[in-house]
């Protein structure tokens, strides 16, 4: 927020209203907050501590704002991102060109766990595998963002964005005259526009889209039934699916009703029980052979993680020369991949100065942030990577920005970053928002929602 104490120009509009509120509504207004939140049933599962998993989302009433121009350098960033990531997905189910380029190692993507030899040869409605891309991006000075990583599969939270939204325009309306905020209550007919335009070539109707989900027991169920709400379509589970023919088919009161499109929110492993895991009782018996037909579309495509793997991660602007021929907007962050000789030695001499995360972790497991880890913390990792070296990427602790947050004492700086949502189809759009995660605690640079984060209202001001 400020630069030389002076306010960013983004930021100035906030000024007076964070200068104007007492403690006593300050806090009035985060109960507030706090019950909508409840009332609305915005919660969190986390796994494996017992009891109630569930959990209210940590909300930080202070914005972050982004200048229009900042963000129209982020968004022309991330859609030229997801479309080289498309583009390495169609790849590498089909020739492979930027292998055998010996751009990208062939055993990074053949070998990997996330790579489904099942759809090999073949090509969904308009070449996309990744249909929903989340790009989690870091600031590190007034001009300069990285990107941490891609989520291609299912990547969550969107929900999170749009309540964030919602609840501060309840809490703080006169913001919302006083300030020109771009909306971002367009995404749900936007994402329903991007899933009805990746109809399989066997539908010649109005595409009939549902969401498959684990159940009532996931972590994101929540987001799950608020977007199958917004978009008016039906949330289904795997027993509600059947295949019968070329086609799947849905049970309601009147009798069955054929589906078109699959947004699932299951991992690849359970999807179908017949071509995965055979346990699986979340998926549907057939439906990979209805997909790979053609009378499907599963939205993001079985086989999609492949690319947001984080040793594939450190190929990306690579992916974008070859396929585009451009040069990348938004740059990673320096990463040294264990699997290599060099690296790993440079890992292992510098392992108190990094972050080491796991090639296949999520959600802040798995990782080491070795300026804030103990001495003993630090030696148990080595021990793991020293174990299996190619399950490791390392980083740099980056001195990451920060952005104004309400805490008990008043107004203090806590580490952020932003996911926003790149909806892939017939054309590549994101909306003027995202998801900003908050470290709530000081000096914490993890915001994961299961490691102590929090969320926060994203704004791009308009012109």
């Amino acid at each position: 927020m400020f630069e030389d104490g002076a306010v960013r120009a983004s930021y100035q509009g906030l000024q007076g209203w964070m200068g104007d509120m007492p403690a006593e509504l300050r806090s009035l207004k985060q109960a507030e907050a706090e019950e909508l939140f409840r009332r609305i049933g915005i919660t969190f599962a986390v796994y494996g501590e017992g009891g109630d998993p569930e959990r209210l989302m940590p909300f930080d009433m202070f914005p972050r704002v982004f200048a229009q121009e900042e963000w129209r350098r982020l968004e022309r960033g991330v859609v030229q991102r997801a479309k080289a990531l498309n583009a390495f997905l169609a790849d590498v189910y089909a020739r492979g060109e930027i292998v055998r380029a010996g751009l990208v190692p062939r055993d990074l993507v053949y070998r990997n766990e996330a790579y489904e030899a099942a759809v090999v040869g073949f090509t969904p409605p308009r070449g996309v595998f990744s249909h929903i891309v989340g790009a989690d991006l870091v600031r590190t000075g007034p001009d300069e963002f990285f990107v941490l990583e891609d989520n291609c599969r299912t990547p969550s939270g969107v929900s999170y964005m749009l309540e964030n939204r919602e609840i501060m325009m309840r809490l703080f309306p006169g913001l919302f005259r006083e300030n020109r905020i771009a909306p971002v209550d367009g995404y749900s007919e936007e994402l329903r526009r991007t899933l009805a335009s990746v109809a399989p070539r066997k539908c010649e109707r109005d595409p009939t889209i549902v969401i498959l989900s684990p159940g009532a027991y996931n972590s994101a169920y929540y987001e799950h039934s608020f977007l199958a709400n917004l978009m008016g379509v039906e949330l289904v589970e795997g027993q509600d699916l059947f295949v019968e023919g070329e086609f799947v088919w849905m049970r309601t009161t009147e009798g069955p009703q054929r589906v078109d499109v699959i947004y699932r929110r299951i991992d690849d492993a359970f999807i179908d029980p017949l071509c995965f895991r055979p346990d699986s009782m979340l998926g549907v018996p057939g439906l990979m052979d209805v997909y790979r037909s053609g009378g499907v579309t599963i939205c993001s495509a079985p086989g999609a993680g492949v690319a947001d793997d984080k040793a594939i991660y450190c190929f990306v602007p690579e992916m974008v020369r070859f396929y585009l021929g451009e040069e990348p907007i938004l740059q990673n962050v320096p990463t040294w991949q264990c699997a290599r000789p060099d690296d790993l030695k440079y890992v292992l001499e510098h392992l108190p100065e990094l972050v080491v995360k796991e090639v296949h972790g999520s959600g802040g497991y798995g990782m080491l942030v070795g300026p804030k880890s103990t001495r003993e913390q630090v030696e148990s990792f080595r021990d793991r990577i020293l174990a299996k070296p190619g399950n490791y990427i390392a980083q740099p602790t980056l001195s990451l920005s920060t952005c104004p947050t309400f805490v008990g004492e008043g107004v203090a700086p806590r580490h952020v970053d932003l996911r926003p949502y790149c909806l892939v189809g017939e054309r590549v759009t994101l909306v003027p928002g995202g998801l900003t995660r908050v470290a709530m605690t000081e000096g914490s640079l993890v915001v994961n929602s299961s490691q102590g984060g929090g969320v926060k209202d994203t704004w791009v001001l308009s012109e």
